[in-house]
């Protein structure tokens, strides 16, 4: 529930911090030619550059790294693609020595591969990237470098669209926004160019805005395209899977399986990329979420378009394509049967086959899943089938119900899209309960609050509480601590320091901090649990998931201006979408936290105001002022949108919790400190004075 730097104004981002560890590429680029260069090296010699004032090196090496990312995958393609061709892999025969026919092809077609990347890849290992920076490469991070290089050189078309896309894939970054209405009103450029498009999928929503204008004929166009450009870039994806794959339960040095175990699950895992391509095909880069049944609208839109442009054989094949995915669709069974009737006496319907290569893929694509499901069942390879084809595609966005639809005659064919219902919760929601403390005091519930789960309170803990926890937490907190050591993880403009109650005992058993303070902070955290567990009615323990303490403070010299967030807006349990209204419950989300809370402990800096949202991570539905005893709970899920305000002036501490339901994710240090507690119990090494039982219930 947490923040990038502006040396001369220049935008950075929460993303870029930890580029600055990354090894240089020998203090700048160096000359072209010869084997391609790491594009990683290349991208941390650009951030250098930009932080050393060297915005002409900057441009010169992201755009460099940026070219050489392309160019090594066009090359893979090109080798791996060209030694399909040139070796084919041999079927095995019967008897001793049967498999050598089909090893022999494998051996020669890795050489093949080898001996065509080497000359302009050089070895291998030059071009393992971290995955850090992998992850920086989707979200388009080098972007918002390469936006603030060209502003200080004075070419703001590139910084136009250089800012374009970064946003497209960053839709929820406030500062990216302002930067690009600045770019259209100072410059009156409104056409950007989205540098990272990919054509396939511009091509579709072309296509849909197209066919919400009834302009049918059009639609037809840039929908056949699009339809072109998805099967081309699914034998791409298909091939690029081929690439080396991570073991995820093994340390590939100390792999030690036999050949058909480590054949297996290594090809298990490329097998699982490639099955994934349907996803991948459909995701935006930078997104989270596919588009909904996203292969099949295409057909879906065909099968109309072409009946309004009165090709109703074409439309007859495109609406037994669509069939191929939801064979019970009524919609679309309806016209295709519509179609056969237009067709009576001049062609026969039955003639008219299901397009081709929807055929082929939907056939590999089952096939797929039958052997991944029979590797989860028979070699315990852990694996769930997504649902590929889910046909409530219909999103708040370009794919939504075409317009046109509601002017057809009940008689006439029509599109089969249809609302997604909403999502059930998992169980049932309650509040209201006691507070367990009478110096708690009630503020807000969650209709005041503007939500769902939520409640606001105050007292929690005293003033001389909150002067005493933030004593020990000046003698226990490390910055970086509780953020895999980045000081300034959410934002370069703050500094972020934390501690958790293991190390806060441990200090005060070892005497660094009175053991009395570094109690209170246990003792308040499992208050706060109390306290949550009770006033949500919950029927089953609550459990600690995390409990951290954090205080982040403004640095000086680069609050001038500054417009973006102490946390960006997210939620606790899943991976906010905003652009489809959704949170995806699924890794890398901490998917089993089930409650949060944030205790404040004091009140005396500027800014960072606790902000809830709608899930367009836009719309302010509440907005908290820490104080010290205040506390703020809520449900971690979709329901609860949150961020924080930038912290301007000062520095603003809190302890944060996170509890589940599922005793599998309980907190190990807070385990571990649940031990410790009970030995300095019996040594009376001196419990804190608070008491932590409830001293009336209310």
């Amino acid at each position: 529930m947490a923040a990038g730097s502006r040396p001369g104004g220049a935008l950075l981002l929460p993303l870029l911090l930890p580029l600055l560890v990354l090894p240089a590429a020998g203090g700048g680029c160096a000359a072209e030619g010869g084997p391609l260069e790491p594009f990683d090296a290349l991208y941390a010699s650009g951030v250098e550059a930009y932080y050393g004032g060297d915005f002409a090196g900057a441009a010169r090496c992201l755009e460099r790294a940026l070219r050489s990312r392309r160019e090594l995958r066009a090359a893979r393609l090109r080798c791996r693609r060209l030694c399909r061709a040139q070796v084919r892999l041999a079927a095995p025969g019967p008897g001793a020595g049967g498999d050598l026919p089909f090893f022999g092809s494998v051996l020669r077609r890795a050489d093949c591969v080898r001996r065509c990347e080497e000359p302009r890849l050089g070895a291998v290992s030059r071009h393992r990237a971290a995955e850090e920076v992998r992850a920086d490469f989707q979200r388009r991070v080098p972007y918002s470098y390469l936006q603030r290089a060209y502003i200080q050189l004075n070419k703001l078309e590139e910084a136009a669209n250089a800012a374009h896309t970064f946003f497209m894939a960053n839709p929820e970054h406030m500062e990216i926004q302002q930067d690009l209405e600045n770019y259209k009103t100072t410059s009156g450029k409104v056409s950007l160019i989205d540098r990272e498009a990919r054509q396939h999928m511009e091509d579709y929503s072309a296509g849909v805005r197209h066919y919400d204008k009834e302009e049918y004929e059009l639609a037809i166009e840039f929908l056949e395209r699009a339809l072109k450009g998805y099967y081309s870039e699914d034998e791409d994806c298909q091939i690029m899977c081929e690439g080396p794959q991570r073991f995820e339960e093994h340390e590939y040095l100390d792999y030690k399986a036999g050949l058909y175990e480590a054949i297996a699950d290594h090809y298990m895992q490329v097998l699982a990329c490639k099955h994934d391509c349907v996803r991948e095909l459909a995701t935006r880069s930078g997104r989270i979420s596919p588009i909904e049944n996203f292969l099949p609208l295409h057909y879906d839109y065909l099968q109309f378009a072409y009946y309004r442009v009165g090709d109703y054989v074409k439309a007859l094949e495109c609406a037994k394509s669509y069939l191929l995915f939801h064979p019970d669709d009524d919609d679309v069974l309806e016209n295709a049967g519509y179609y056969k009737g237009l067709l009576e006496g001049t062609v026969d319907p039955a003639a008219i086959k299901p397009r081709k290569e929807a055929r082929t893929l939907l056939r590999r694509h089952k096939l797929e899943s039958h052997l991944l499901q029979v590797a989860a069942a028979g070699l315990g390879y852990a694996y769930t089938e997504p649902n590929y084809w889910n046909r409530y595609g219909a999103r708040q966005d370009e794919h939504s119900v075409p317009s046109s639809i509601s002017s057809e005659p009940e008689d006439g064919p029509r599109l089969s899209l249809t609302k997604k219902p909403m999502p059930k919760p998992d169980r049932e929601l309650k509040e209201g309960g006691p507070l367990l403390y009478s110096d708690v005091k009630f503020v807000y519930n969650s209709q005041q609050l503007n939500g769902t789960q939520r409640v606001l309170l105050d007292n929690v803990i005293s003033e001389e509480q909150c002067r005493e926890l933030h004593r020990v937490a000046s003698g226990i907190m490390l910055a970086g601590d509780g953020y895999r050591g980045k000081t300034s993880p959410h934002t370069p403009n703050e500094r972020f320091e934390g501690a958790t109650v293991l190390k806060a005992l441990k200090y005060g058993y070892e005497g660094r901090v009175p053991l009395k303070s570094a109690r209170l902070f246990y003792d308040i955290s499992e208050k706060a649990r109390r306290i949550v567990e009770s006033y949500f009615l919950l029927n089953s323990t609550l459990y600690f998931s995390y409990t951290h303490l954090v205080c982040r403070t403004a640095l000086s010299g680069q609050q001038e201006r500054r417009n973006d967030l102490s946390h960006p807006i997210h939620a606790d349990n899943c991976l906010l979408d905003p652009e489809a209204n959704e949170c995806w419950k699924e890794p890398p989300a901490y998917t089993f936290r089930d409650y949060s809370a944030l205790l404040y402990m004091n009140a005396d800096f500027e800014g960072g105001e606790f902000i809830f949202t709608e899930m367009d991570a836009k719309t302010v539905t509440a907005s908290i002022k820490p104080k010290c005893g205040r506390m703020i709970s809520f449900s971690s899920g979709g329901e609860n949108p949150h961020g924080v305000k930038a912290v301007t002036k000062g520095q603003r501490c809190a302890v944060a919790l996170w509890f589940t339901l599922d005793p599998l994710y309980r907190e190990l240090e807070r385990i571990q400190a649940d031990e410790v507690i009970a030995m300095l119990d019996q040594e009376h090494l001196g419990p804190s004075e608070m008491n932590i039982n409830p001293k009336d219930e209310l």
